[in-house]
């Protein structure tokens, strides 16, 4: 009998500027008639994107990981959703959220960068990637005025469809099966109402699936005990197998398990006996991660990895005024003119909500993960042991540019 391995990992990102994606058989009206995307360069990947995007990834995985429960967040998710929502930004709006998200690569070449990078991931039948954006606007022109440049913008780097809508109940059921549409139904919703504070809403979504390279057979299962983070134990089934990649970084052991195609992996990381997996992760930074990736060593690894699955949910405002743009989120300072303008008061970041979802186990991944960001007006070798019967990192990375499409850290193990 044939074992499918699926890796599902979605990934949704919603901005609310209410900011929101792309939406098959929705009742409201295209605002994206005669706004076609136009033909872009794009940037290619290189040494400086995949760094300044490693240290994004790993500052903001830092900032939202939890030191008490499971995490999980999808940085491609968050830096597509913002990017989007930056290119409604202006003055120093636009100057902090370049710098959190770039670093030193400017919006315009941000976009350009982020164009080749999701034209470029792989995409076949056992690795999939499928990535869609979609806007929504209120449809009262009198309350809110959408500038055309920034619709062209996001539909000629992002593929954005944009919506106008009453922003009522219809339009509430129109955003949720957008979202169940482009997310294989792994995610049936992002809303549960819409804020009357709210005047746009952006969505990204992202699909992954893939096998494994290798699957795990019944007789590679077997129960085990999982130390959870506060010292108790917990009975887990233990998927073993033999792996060869070894990652060894001084303070964390760890191996990657390659999914089919050998196009995207599973990174595992232990921190050694004495360094907590919150140490570990406070110390981690984008240059190191990619290094210890780089770094990885074939030899033989005796693996066990433990089925595991939960939920995860993190409003991000602190995490990125932390990062450096507050100015965003401040009703009276930011700066979304480039956006457009609301007869309700100044455009402002009222909330960045990111949700994910991951479920680990014989046949595979399922992850998904939503982000919302509410737009208000105001030879012989030795054989190494990995056994992650502790707290351990881990991360869904492309191969070709090692960066991590998720990462997450397992704390506990549910019942």
């Amino acid at each position: 009998m044939a074992f499918k391995i699926a890796l599902s990992l979605l990934l949704l990102a919603a901005i609310t500027v209410n900011l929101s994606a792309c939406v098959p058989a929705v009742q409201a009206a295209d605002l994206m008639t005669g706004v076609s995307g136009k033909s872009v360069q794009g940037k290619n990947t290189d040494t400086k994107f995949i760094g300044n995007t490693a240290d994004f990834s790993l500052e903001l995985f830092k900032k939202t990981s939890s030191e008490e429960k499971n995490s999980l967040i999808s940085p491609l998710s968050v830096l597509l959703a913002l990017a989007m929502t930056a290119n409604g930004a202006d003055t120093q709006t636009l100057s902090e959220m370049e710098t959190v998200l770039g670093g030193d690569i400017g919006l315009e070449e941000l976009n350009e960068y982020l164009f080749s990078y999701v034209q470029n991931l792989p995409r076949d039948k056992k690795a999939r990637v499928d990535i869609a954006n979609s806007i929504w606007f209120q449809e009262d022109e009198d309350q809110l005025l959408v500038e055309r440049d920034f619709l062209q913008k996001n539909a000629d780097y992002y593929n954005a469809a944009a919506y106008k809508s009453p922003f009522d109940g219809q339009t509430l059921k129109d955003i949720n099966n957008w979202v169940k549409e482009n997310t294989d139904g792994m995610i049936d919703k992002i809303l549960d109402q819409i804020s009357p504070a709210a005047v746009m809403y952006l969505i990204n979504a992202v699909v992954f699936d893939a096998q494994w390279d290798t699957v795990y057979k019944k007789n590679n299962i077997h129960q085990g005990e999982f130390t959870n983070l506060d010292g108790t134990n917990q009975t887990a089934e233990f998927m073993h197998s033999e792996e060869s990649i070894y990652l060894d970084d001084g303070r964390a052991t760890g191996f990657i398990k390659p999914y089919a195609d050998n196009k995207y992996s599973f990174v595992a990381l232990l921190p050694n006996e004495g360094i907590t997996v919150g140490d570990y992760i406070q110390g981690l930074t984008g240059e190191g991660f990619l290094q210890t990736i780089d770094g990885a060593v074939n030899t033989a690894v005796s693996a066990a990895l433990p089925k595991f699955s939960y939920d995860y949910t993190i409003q991000m405002n602190a995490a990125l005024l932390n990062l450096g743009m507050p100015t965003a989120f401040s009703p009276e300072a930011a700066d979304f003119s480039k956006l457009g303008k609301s007869a309700g008061g100044n455009i402002y970041i009222g909330e960045v909500l990111h949700k994910t979802f991951i479920q680990v186990d014989e046949l595979g991944t399922k992850a998904g993960a939503v982000t919302k960001v509410e737009m208000k007006c105001g030879s012989v070798m030795e054989t190494k042991v990995v056994r992650l019967e502790r707290p351990f990192v881990y991360a869904i990375i492309d191969n070709a540019s090692k960066l991590p499409v998720f990462i997450g850290a397992v704390m506990e193990i549910a019942d």
